[in-house]
């Protein structure tokens, strides 16, 4: 289920992108603060109303552990991105994509600190199989890696993502209802946002002028259902099933799947809104820093106990 969640949030890259090349003809004058913010805010805000409309009759049993579950979800994935879309106005997307996964590290360090035990040798294996794939996938070389503004901020946004699988993670949190608590995270990632729009935006129609045709209202509609909706609910409801840790590797698929799917969506993509974004092509890069990715999740599966997890979990 977390992986099929890592491919929700995957159809979002080439979506995003293709929404990013459409909306200047819409809007004149709007930067890509404007439409990043923008983005963002009204993708969650729909997906917390459609979430409240489906939820209407468990709402009024929202608990107090549900608004601090929420509301820290929320937090802690709204400044990882608002860090992340900094973050990639300084540096180059390949370097941003290698090290947004930095929560791959993060999390069992935090293991070995909470636990007062090193993780498994199994699972550092695992981490640097990861960390390579993920380097090979996004074509970074040490020549190209330095420490400026940009890389400081993704690593700041990798801490927060680490944070937001850690606070979904919370024993004191078993008992809560996915749906409450996911309305409350999607109205405070949408709320953390908005002084951001308001500060970006040419005027306050820019704002309606944004999704004013039919693609771009289309492909928002495809972000709030398929990579709002379904991404985060399956993880979480999910990843409480897991060890922290061995969910951040899941999530580390994200890359390879949002690889694959560049290879063929942006052509229909381009077709339909009437922009020029070409297909990507398969590579050797793609093929061995997925194959890394995969062999690395393989590996923490593997004869994976159910007190393995037990013991991750107790220690998140």
């Amino acid at each position: 289920m977390l992986v099929a969640a890592t491919l929700c949030w995957a159809v979002s890259f080439p979506v995003m992108r293709a929404l990013s090349l459409h909306q200047p003809a819409l809007v004149s004058g709007a930067g890509s603060w404007f439409f990043s913010s923008l983005g963002v805010a009204a993708r969650f805000w729909a997906a917390g109303l459609c979430l409240a409309l489906l939820c209407a009759r468990e709402l009024p049993g929202l608990t107090r552990l549900e608004i601090e579950q929420g509301v820290g979800l929320g937090v802690f994935g709204a400044l990882g991105m608002l860090f992340q879309m900094d973050g990639l106005a300084h540096t180059e997307a390949s370097v941003s994509a290698f090290l947004t996964q930095g929560y791959v590290l993060w999390l069992p360090l935090w293991q070995a600190l909470a636990g007062r035990r090193p993780p498994p040798v199994r699972l550092w294996v695992a981490v640097a199989a990861v960390v390579a794939g993920v380097a090979i996938l996004s074509g970074v070389t040490w020549e190209r890696l330095r420490l400026g503004r940009g890389e400081i901020e993704t690593l700041i946004a990798s801490g927060f993502f680490a944070g937001q699988i850690l606070w979904l993670q919370r024993p004191r949190y078993e008992g809560n209802h996915v749906g409450r608590f996911t309305v409350v995270m999607f109205g405070v990632m949408g709320l953390t946002m908005l002084p951001v729009v308001v500060l970006t935006a040419p005027d306050a129609g820019a704002c309606f002028r944004a999704f004013a045709s039919v693609p771009a209202a289309g492909m928002t509609l495809i972000l709030v259902g398929i990579c709002t909706l379904g991404g985060y609910l399956l993880m979480n409801h999910w990843q409480r099933r897991l060890g922290a840790t061995e969910a951040g590797l899941i999530y580390c698929t994200e890359p390879v799947f949002a690889s694959l799917l560049a290879l063929w969506l942006p052509g229909i993509l381009s077709q339909w809104a009437g922009i020029a974004y070409a297909n990507e092509t398969v590579t050797a890069r793609l093929l061995i820093g997925g194959g890394l990715i995969l062999a690395a999740n393989l590996l923490v599966q593997w004869q994976q106990g159910a007190a393995g997890s037990q013991t991750e979990l107790a220690a998140a």
